[in-house]
């Protein structure tokens, strides 16, 4: 899959994409709403069992709990890994009202050896919709993240590049 800010190409079809709100960049830090540039593999994730059923992925998806967190505090011994609550330290919940994580996918963006402070939930999820920025993730309109999951081999990557 190639991703531009514009939208991705992948399997021979063309996807709106949301992007991070500050666009792309080479040099990610912790917190700066960027999505980083590079080559990116989709290696793990979840779903909301009480709201879809599990999509088809050629990794293992596993139904989000309450509880599920994210560690995005870069001097946690568990700095960008799932933890459960309770958690001190800085995390995001993976377990969401509002459907943005109804999919959400790992990726191996500083995962999972994390570098701290180099960027951590950097995900493929759902959407807000066209043109809405993440805080650095890759979204998707659901139906389209579920097409492309049905079609992701381990091979499959996810370029992200400058147009």
């Amino acid at each position: 899959m190639v991703v531009t800010r514009w939208g991705a190409r992948f399997a021979g079809r063309r996807f709106p994409v949301a992007i991070g709100r500050a666009g792309m960049t080479n040099d990610k830090r912790e917190g700066d709403g960027a999505t980083p540039l590079g080559v990116w593999r989709m290696m793990c994730g979840g779903y909301r069992a009480d709201r879809r059923a599990a999509p088809g992925a050629p990794f293992a998806m596993r139904p989000v709990r309450a509880g599920d967190l994210w560690s995005d505090d870069p001097g946690a011994p568990a700095y960008n890994h799932a933890v459960r609550a309770p958690y001190g330290p800085s995390h995001e919940r993976l377990r969401r009202g509002d459907g943005l994580y109804d999919v959400v996918i790992v990726t191996d963006w500083n995962w999972p050896g994390a570098a701290p402070g180099k960027g951590s939930a950097i995900f493929v999820h759902c959407w807000r919709g066209p043109r809405r920025p993440t805080a650095g993730c890759l979204a998707f309109r659901p139906d389209h993240l579920d097409w492309i999951l049905a079609r992701w081999t381990p091979r499959s990557r996810i370029i992200l590049r400058q147009p």
